[in-house]
């Protein structure tokens, strides 16, 4: 529309006719966010029209009426209709719409209005306005004192089928949200107090909105609500973080309420009363004790706070990690499973001290492990806009953290794993790290890896059942990745030196097995006239130079002595041990002694296919000296690869190489296991500089 038209504009604006009001509005709203139009528009008094149209008109006039003076103040113009007189009347209106207006059109403009107001307190041009209470939810507030069901109103938009509402009445909540936690930073000056913001939250949470919120998040609506998802997701996180960065103080009644409220959960009633029938420990009567206890006779329990988990008796301080965000956790915790705490406190009590899960302790390392899983200290949601306009749809699993609403459902599923976890793994006080360390690596995994669609009964069923063989494994792997990104070199080295480690320490027992001897039979057929004697035992001898041999009727039952055995083999005259045993046979399985197990005094020996032949170098070739039959796939792999590295030769059964993978395995994960996550990252000042040694002289001793 021609900035020439503005005059006869005004002029049907102004008409008794609807129909033509109706047109006029219709033609403004397509022209009026243009700045130019929009500056001669208000300079030609078009706000007081356009103020006198959204109070009176209705249907679609009203509409585009609504729809005028949301694009007006998208350019940031026409922030005067709320400085003026009757400004609060105009709030009011718009306010009245959304409480009662049933029509959608009307609904998404006057909530973009209301959007604006709040959110302008919260911009630049916002904060340097000199009228006091004209915008942001100071704004508001008279006129929800005449409709106190509008909070519940907004919030049951989210619901809408219409996604533009839907995304509106979002935008509306993140900007209270946020508005209510800036006026916080003002003051008095501006009405805002430090206690308002929690409750504004807490009356908003009552009303569904997490709920409704995670329901949006798990949608398929995402593309039309991405930006306001976006913002709620970053609001939560930032109140999640000023919740942490609230001390607890228990000069605050608050604070003091709810740290009673954790012991009171603990059934401390039932403790005194069971301590004095037990008659042991009646100086242990808590505060508030048995009812049975004289009067002026209760005590001060000396582990009031110690039974519950906390590593004091002035738990207070232990909250500063966490914050005010640890004890609404803990507080939550024992409020919804007030039963399985007392249970867990009656199963903890009947343990030795250092073997007690420390309940509250644990409670708060789920709360640092879960602020640290999300992140919450990255809550810049201009980040999430950027990432999010660049790589499209496909990263919604990526940007969106519908989990992070269920922060406290997750924080008592994480402290049942916990629980779990130290019960699985027997472990004690000093363990506690480590047991922290698998709930981290467990809330990585389940959490981390959940797709945006999964439900959070599945989640809970996940942590209460994951496998604690798994979790180490996964603990293994980043702990290898974590170094190997670290020391890189270093580490292949600590691996060959491991793998030789590992061959020397097998090579041992193997030839430990050759010490220790074996019975073979001889053949597969029976004794015979020609074979009378079908049983052979064989021994190394203790310098390790000779192979000591004998054959028998039957075994017996205490093997023969190094004197009985009367033929025997110089190992330096040994050119080769060949066999027909598989290098790549899968079916043995490692066993724990070299002995032939079988019937005392059986005469006849197990069949068998397998053999070995020990060669010596003769005139024109080699010729075999000893044969052995091994009945099992264990007692081959022992004596053949015992044989060959005792020759100095390499092993080449599969059951000896994976024997040797095993325990270079082992070996590297106890080192790793012996190092701490941030080693490897750089040094303390001061490590590795050899002190001197000015001053000292020659009279020193190792402490061994």
């Amino acid at each position: 529309m021609d900035q020439a038209d503005i005059p006869s504009l005004l002029s049907r604006l102004n008409s008794d006719e609807d129909a033509m009001r109706k047109m006029a509005v219709f033609k403004l709203q397509s022209s009026i966010n243009d700045p130019a139009f929009a500056d001669l528009f208000i300079s030609s008094g078009g706000l007081t029209i356009l103020r006198r149209l959204i109070m009176s008109t209705g249907g679609n006039t009203l509409a585009y009426s609504l729809q005028s003076l949301t694009r007006l103040l998208e350019v940031d113009m026409g922030w005067e209709i709320f400085e003026s007189s009757g400004s609060g009347e105009l709030v009011e209106r718009v306010v009245e719409l959304i409480v009662t207006h049933p029509l959608v059109n009307i609904l998404r403009g006057a909530m973009s209005i209301l959007v604006a107001i709040v959110s302008h307190s919260q911009s630049d041009s916002g904060a340097s306005m000199r009228t006091p209470g004209a915008f942001g939810f100071r704004a508001l507030k008279p006129a929800v004192a005449v409709f106190p069901q509008f909070f519940e109103m907004v919030v049951s938009q989210l619901n809408s089928a219409d996604h533009a509402l839907c995304a509106n009445a979002l935008m509306l909540l993140n900007a209270l949200m946020r508005d209510a936690i800036s006026s916080e930073k003002d003051g008095p000056k501006t009405g805002g107090t430090v206690e308002e913001w929690p409750k504004f939250i807490k009356r908003l949470q009552d009303l569904g909105v997490i709920k409704a919120v995670y329901v949006l998040m798990q949608s398929s609506a995402l593309q039309d609500l991405a930006h306001p998802l976006l913002e709620f997701q970053a609001l939560t996180k930032v109140l999640l973080k000023k919740w942490r960065d609230v001390n607890v103080d228990l000069e605050r009644p608050e604070h003091r309420r709810a740290l009673k409220g954790i012991h009171l959960a603990s059934a401390p009633e039932k403790k005194d009363k069971e301590s004095t029938v037990n008659g042991t420990r009646t100086e242990e009567l808590a505060e508030g004790g048995s009812g049975n206890a004289r009067k002026g006779s209760r005590k001060h329990n000396p582990e009031k706070w110690r039974r519950l988990g906390f590593e004091t008796e002035s738990p207070a301080w232990e909250f500063d990690p966490t914050g005010f965000l640890g004890m609404m956790d803990l507080t939550d915790y024992v409020r919804k499973e007030e039963d399985n705490f007392q249970k867990m406190l009656l199963e903890q009590s009947t343990r030795p001290l250092h073997e007690r899960c420390p309940i509250a302790t644990a409670s708060l390392a789920c709360t640092a492990i879960l602020y640290e899983h999300f992140e919450v200290e990255k809550s810049d949601v201009e980040d999430a806009k950027s990432y999010l306009v660049l790589d499209g749809m496909k990263n919604y699993d990526k940007i969106f953290r519908p989990l992070l609403l269920q922060w406290s459902r997750l924080h008592t599923a994480s402290l049942h794993a916990f629980f779990r976890l130290w019960k699985s793994t027997g472990a004690e006080r000093e363990d506690f790290d480590k047991v922290a360390e698998l709930v981290r690596i467990l809330i990585d995994q389940v959490v981390g890896l959940a797709p945006r669609t999964k439900d959070m009964l599945e989640i809970e069923e996940e942590l209460s059942e994951f496998e604690y063989s798994r979790l180490r494994e996964m603990q293994m792997e980043l702990l290898e990745l974590s170094f190997e990104d670290e020391w890189g070199q270093h580490l292949h080295q600590v691996r060959d030196e491991l793998k030789h480690e590992a061959l020397q320490f097998v090579k041992e027992q193997r030839i430990r097995c050759l010490l220790s001897g074996a019975w073979f039979p001889r053949t597969t057929l029976k004794p015979t006239i020609e074979n009378p004697r079908p049983w052979r035992y064989i021994k190394l001898s203790h310098n390790r130079r000779y192979l000591h041999y004998a054959d028998f009727d039957t075994q017996t039952t205490q093997n023969p002595t190094l004197d009985a055995l009367l033929d025997k083999i110089d190992l330096s005259t040994i050119s080769s041990v060949i066999s027909n045993v598989s290098a790549t046979d899968e079916s043995s399985s490692i066993s724990s002694t070299s002995t032939l197990k079988t019937t005392s005094h059986s005469h006849a020996p197990p069949q068998s296919t397998t053999k070995i032949t020990i060669n010596t170098t003769v005139e024109g070739g080699e010729r075999a000296i000893l044969t052995l039959m091994p009945a099992t796939h264990s007692l081959a792999s022992e004596w053949l690869d015992g044989l060959l590295m005792l020759l100095n030769q390499t092993p080449i059964t599969a059951e000896t190489n994976r024997l040797v993978g095993l325990v270079g395995e082992y070996g590297l994960k106890i080192r790793l296991l012996n190092v701490r996550m941030g080693e490897g990252e750089g040094y303390a000042e001061g490590r590795g500089v050899v002190p001197s040694r000015e001053g000292l002289d020659e009279d020193y001793f190792y402490e061994v």
